[in-house]
């Protein structure tokens, strides 16, 4: 399984040896457990990095789950704040051609987020949705958009803005497209329908 974790590597390390990370299937306690294989992640700009996930075992059920920083989204060699802006692109009208470019990305590669995204944009708007009600009780929802994926990631961003009234500071530094990995266990464009909000206790 993955798990979903802040950037910094030893903030992970030493809530990995307090303790104070919990098992998403049974609570458990998590434990270090090795690494996972690294790759290369390609960030903004063109600028990549090498990522090796932590790996933790839990103390309760057994389980080995993959620690994912917030910052990438599982099984996308692409970080999350890549793929979000040709998400907000496509929201804004620009077809997967002109985003490709714009972001120095293959024009298959955007292509595939974009299918992959409007194919799940129903339950994606309905569960960010209910993030941000459950956030503010008087959260700022979106008008409709001017499509299914546009209000997809508009709910997104709605969400973002009332995670940043709920926690502060700490939630304001933290990009929609990060809190959008980060309370979906890094699956935003993972294969199926269903959208499942697992991750939701102030997860960075």
């Amino acid at each position: 399984m993955v798990l979903t974790v802040g950037k910094d590597g030893a903030d992970v390390e030493r809530r990995l040896a307090e303790g104070l990370l919990a098992c998403p299937g049974c609570s458990g306690r998590l434990a270090g457990w090795g690494h996972a294989r690294s790759r290369v992640i390609r960030g903004e700009s063109g600028v990549g990095w090498r990522l090796r996930p932590r790996r933790a075992v839990c103390r309760g059920c057994g389980r080995t789950h993959v620690l994912l920083p917030v910052s990438v989204l599982a099984r996308r060699a692409d970080a999350a704040a890549v793929i979000g802006a040709a998400l907000a692109l496509a929201a804004a009208g620009l077809g997967h051609r002109p985003i490709a470019q714009l972001l120095g990305r293959p024009a298959a590669t955007v292509r595939g987020w974009l299918r992959r995204f409007a194919a799940r944009a129903g339950p994606v708007r309905a569960a960010f949705t209910a993030l941000a009600c459950a956030l503010d009780p008087d959260p700022r929802l979106p008008a409709p958009g001017r499509s299914g994926l546009a209000d997809a990631v508009a709910a997104i961003v709605a969400a973002a803005g009332a995670a940043a009234r709920r926690w502060g500071q700490v939630a304001s530094a933290v990009p929609p497209w990060e809190l959008a990995s980060a309370v979906t266990l890094g699956q935003l464009l993972w294969p199926g329908a269903a959208v499942e909000l697992i991750n939701t206790s102030r997860p960075w």
